[in-house]
This record gives structure tokens, C-alpha cells and sequence, in this order.
């Protein structure tokens, strides 16, 4: 099982929360960890318009091109993967609490290179990377109730 980051860059949290709710994410066929997607691994939405982690789910396929139609969703056919088991936050992590978790020191380049925002649609990270964020947005929901 691996984990990533699927990089919303063209829309807002509407947007990203319309395809997780759709269960479906868009990957172009040009994007670098494309083929490493696979049906188990685990993925955190970003929106880099808000600078947060949105949400997460499942992939339950790997890339496929195009996805399977949705009658419901008339259009041109788009590649991608479908997901199972997501969840959409209330409330967001930001970016830079993320970063000061991950890498507190501020010495972890590749961490530091990718604070100010992705440049890929899909970002691969850690395993630990994955688990701070959600510990990050699980502490939150701890301390709003």
C-alpha cells in the first residue's frame, strides 16, 4: 500500500468535495505517479486555492484511461481513478501546520520544497506523512467536541 496526495489546483473545496463525492478523481494521463496507483492505497485531498487537506479516501482502482462513465455525469470521457471509503472534513488541515509537523526542524528539503504548494496533481509521501495529517485533522475534531 502506498500513499499520496491528489493536488486540486484548478477548483476550490467545492470542488474537491464534488469528486470525492462523486467517488470518482480525475488524473491526467500525463501526471508522474500515475501508473503507481493502485486499488488499497491512500490518498489526502489537497486545495491548493485554500492551502488544506480536505479530505481522504481509498483508491479502489488504479489509473485508468478513461474511467468508466457515470450516466449521471454527461461529458467528455476523463481519466483518473475511482475511490471507496472517503471522508470529507469540516474543517481543513492547513498546509503550514502540516509542514511544522512533518518536518519541525525545517531541514527535510523535499518537505520544505513542497510547503508553499504542490506542483504535481499527484504528490507521493510517506507513510508518516499520511498519518500526521490525519492525526493533525483527527486532534481537531478532538478538540471541537
Amino acid at each position: 500500500m502506498q500513499h499520496f496526495i491528489f493536488n486540486l489546483t484548478d477548483g476550490d473545496r467545492v470542488t474537491a468535495e464534488s469528486h470525492l463525492r462523486a467517488k470518482r478523481w480525475r488524473v491526467g494521463p500525463d501526471e508522474r505517479h500515475r501508473e503507481a496507483l493502485a486499488p488499497g492505497d491512500l490518498v489526502l485531498v489537497f486545495v491548493a486555492r485554500t492551502g488544506e487537506f480536505v479530505g481522504r479516501a481509498n483508491l479502489e482502482t488504479g489509473f485508468l484511461d478513461p474511467m468508466p462513465a457515470v450516466p449521471a455525469a454527461p461529458g467528455p470521457a476523463v481519466s483518473g481513478v475511482v475511490l471507496g471509503e472517503v471522508e470529507v472534513w469540516s474543517s481543513g488541515v492547513p498546509m503550514d501546520v502540516a509542514v511544522q509537523r512533518i518536518d519541525p526542524t525545517g531541514s527535510n528539503p523535499y518537505v520544505q520544497a513542497n510547503a508553499a504548494g504542490f506542483r504535481a496533481g499527484v504528490v507521493q509521501i510517506t507513510v508518516s506523512e499520511y498519518d500526521i495529517v490525519v492525526s493533525l485533522r483527527d486532534g481537531a475534531r478532538g478538540d471541537a467536541g
